[in-house]
């Protein structure tokens, strides 16, 4: 591939719901332009994007890919993201790297949740969008619908500029709205210009050809005063005119052309191609970005070749075999392979190591990389996140914000050893994914394996196993509960022991009582010295290590004080370890007296949900034994937040439970906040499930 300079470079993520035809797009774009030499599909597992052994068993993208052609002079990267809302992190990886993003609409089904999440993440990072209604070849497909539906639900900049015409429910040509001709496919998915439909043909479609060119040129004006004189004029807009006020419209996000192709047939693709080469805007049209300099003041970066090199990576890939794989977008400058580089966010200095571009796996060595253009770099000692820059100008670009991860299951090694190889293995994973977390749960001692979902946590222990030969036994956490008693007792703890030579002996009065606190609380109130005060190191010593294992299931022992009242010593017996004994009789023999309960931990929830389902995650709630606290307004429209305190024990398939009642759109956080007693119908069924002997 040719060199190409930024004004001849358009970045594309392919994004919206799962199963919408992003792939299959893609695989069309490439093959019509000439990049690949046959048109894969999905369901034979031979597409250029979804090259990885799981995503061609699940028969679905897991994973962003990138890919380039080249066309009209242009060199074209496109973004194949996951759709799935498991892999959302994927997703929002190549929207922030796109410089324009393609959202897929299924003919068929219409507008999903995942259209709407790739419609709001492009627009949060600014980014021009186009609509591309896919699947026409289908017999439910109806574009009619969907385009109505487009037109509701993201509002007036909504702009059809490819339409097809149905006859009998057959396509049986399509009509570009710029160019004002109509074109027929045959069945290798080349284009031959045939007439424009009639109005008796019109006249049954069930929307008007006259009345969609109407509104393209009315979205046309808005975008120019000069435009909107003409337009109000009655004079019709040129062909130039329109390509320019759609461009200039996109670039300002008050215009989201619509097209619409079949890509198991081809018809539409050529058409798709134009409109890329003429619509999206190039890397150099793109507004400067800001970025934060050495002193964390804001800085403009133009994509200028000239400026200092400054580079952000925005994906890792860990391979065992290959090694790490950083994909950078380079936003000012050129990067090469040898060259000393910042890395703004560690503040190390490295070697840029060998670069490389994309065709899926397909790996090309580059001899440079100029601003604008998306590259591989291999073996480097960088993170998702970072910044890499020229030492002369540190900056350090705005973060991807992923979703946090919020499934959560314990994890162990199956076979005997491989502990050692779990923590290296997920540590390449931790650089690849910023979507899951690795972490022992202190309380229970567990190693918590957090994701996104369940298809997401089958994913990364599927990884582990097919690419680090770790096998994991994957269980539902452990619940920390604790206990602690509501009575105030007095109890003696007395140890003596007689076995030739010098014995032991012990004897203390000690009173328990509750209190607010996570920690025992040791007093001692003895009078007239029956306990010698060196002794009474040895009976906190004791207690201590008593109250980490309660008398109810073996949980740890919270709220409680005890107060060392009397006892008696033998001054020739009594020593350290017969003082520690004797208090530990004294606590397993008290507590029971002493009314012991559970304790169940409290977290705090804070869940968006979309307003229709507010009723239905309150019921939930209910169900979980939870207390809604109050609602929200939510700054995403169309959602509220809903407050409350849930026992984190009914809380484990939370998630999945939120994903099905809301189609996705649902999210949470959940943060231990205190704990409760637990209601007395349940302590029976969890100490039975717990108790440690």
């Amino acid at each position: 591939m040719k060199n190409y300079d930024s004004t001849k470079i358009k970045n594309i993520a392919i994004a919206g719901h799962a199963g919408s035809g992003k792939t299959s797009l893609a695989e069309a774009l490439l093959y019509k332009s000439g990049a690949s030499d046959r048109l894969g599909k999905v369901a034979d597992g031979n597409t250029v994007s979804d090259f990885t052994a799981e995503e061609i068993k699940r028969k679905c993208s897991l994973y962003t890919s990138l890919s380039s052609f080249e066309r009209d002079g242009f060199k074209i990267n496109l973004l194949d993201t996951p759709g799935l809302f498991d892999f959302a992190g994927e997703m929002l990886e190549g929207i922030y790297a796109g410089g324009s993003v393609m959202i897929t609409v299924s003919g068929k089904s219409g507008v999903k949740v995942g259209t709407h999440k790739a419609y709001d993440a492009a627009k949060k990072y600014g980014k021009p969008t186009m609509f591309v209604v896919t699947k026409l070849d289908d017999d439910n497909a109806n574009f009619n619908n969907v385009l109505t539906q487009l037109k509701a639900e993201f509002g007036p900049t909504v702009c059809p500029v490819v339409v097809p015409v149905i006859a009998d429910r057959k396509i049986v040509s399509y009509v570009n709205l710029i160019e004002m001709k109509a074109y027929k496919y045959d069945d290798k998915g080349n284009a031959v210009e045939t007439d424009m439909p009639t109005a008796e043909v019109s006249e049954k479609m069930e929307y008007r050809i006259d009345g969609l060119i109407e509104a393209v040129s009315e979205a046309v004006a808005e975008t120019d005063e000069e435009l909107f004189e003409k337009f109000f004029s009655g004079e019709p807009f040129t062909q130039k005119e329109l390509i320019d006020g759609i461009h200039k419209g996109m670039n300002e996000g008050i215009i989201t052309p619509v097209t619409c192709v079949s890509s198991s047939d081809l018809s539409g693709v050529d058409m798709l191609l134009k409109e890329i080469s003429l619509l999206l805007p190039h890397q150099a049209e793109n507004a400067s970005v800001t970025a934060e300099d050495a002193d964390g003041k804001p800085v403009e970066i133009a994509c200028s070749e000239s400026d200092p090199m400054s580079a952000f990576v925005f994906k890792t890939v860990s391979d065992p075999f290959v090694g790490k794989m950083s994909f950078l977008k380079v936003f000012s400058g050129t990067l090469s392979p040898n060259k000393e580089v910042l890395n703004s966010t560690s503040g190390n200095t490295e070697k840029v190591g060998k670069l490389v571009t994309l065709m899926g796996k397909k790996q090309t060595e580059a001899a440079q990389v100029v601003c604008g253009d998306i590259a591989a770099a291999m073996k480097m000692s960088v993170n998702t996140n970072d910044t890499i820059c020229d030492p002369s100008r540190s900056v350090r670009f705005a973060a991807i914000e992923f979703p946090k991860p919020c499934y959560r299951m314990a994890v162990k090694a199956k076979g005997q050893g491989d502990e050692s190889k779990i923590s290296n293995a997920v540590s390449k994973l931790l650089e690849e994914d910023l979507t899951i977390s690795y972490k022992q749960d202190p309380n229970t001692n567990e190693m918590i394996l957090s994701t996104l979902g369940g298809l997401h946590l089958d994913s990364v222990v599927e990884k582990l196993k097919n690419e680090f030969g770790v096998d994991l036994d994957v269980t539902v956490p452990k619940v920390a509960y604790r206990e602690t008693i509501r009575k105030k007792i007095k109890v003696q703890g007395r140890h003596k022991k007689q076995s030739g030579g010098h014995g032991q002996f012990g004897d203390v009065w000690i009173e328990f009582e509750p209190c607010v606190s996570d920690e025992l609380i040791f007093e001692e109130k003895v009078f007239g010295g029956a306990v010698p005060r060196n002794f009474f190191p040895a009976v906190e010593k004791g207690l201590q290590e008593s109250v980490k294992k309660g008398v109810l299931a073996g949980f740890p022992m919270v709220g409680l004080k005890a107060i060392l009242v009397d006892g008696s010593y033998h001054p020739v017996d009594s020593s350290e370890m017969a003082f520690k004994t004797a208090a530990s009789i004294a606590y397993k023999d008290g507590i029971p007296q002493a009314e012991p309960t559970l304790l169940e931990p409290i977290g705090s929830l804070s869940v968006l949900v979309p307003d229709e389902n507010t009723g239905d995650i309150m019921g939930d709630l209910n169900k979980r034994r939870g207390r809604v606290l109050g609602m929200n307004p939510s700054e995403t429209k169309g959602l509220t937040e809903v407050i409350a305190e849930v026992p984190e024990s009914e809380m484990q398939d939370f998630a999945l439970t939120l994903r099905q009642m809301t189609q996705g759109r649902g999210e949470f956080t959940l943060e231990h906040v205190r704990y409760e007693q637990l209601p007395p119908n349940l302590v029976a069924e969890v100490i039975a499930k717990n108790r440690i002997d």
